[in-house]
């Protein structure tokens, strides 16, 4: 194997475990911070007791 495919083999790797990562972590962010904005901006009678 040439020297050209395994730095390409290695690159997808971690290309993969990023991309992982931030189909992760970018929803999880968006959620918190939806949360966030409706505990600081909904109306007193749609808040839970």
């Amino acid at each position: 194997m040439s020297l050209w495919k395994q730095i390409l083999l290695t690159f997808q790797e971690w290309l993969i475990i990023f991309c992982t990562i931030l189909a992760f972590v970018i929803p999880f962010t968006i959620y918190k911070i939806n949360q966030k904005l409706h505990e600081y901006g909904d109306p007193p009678w749609k808040k839970e007791e």
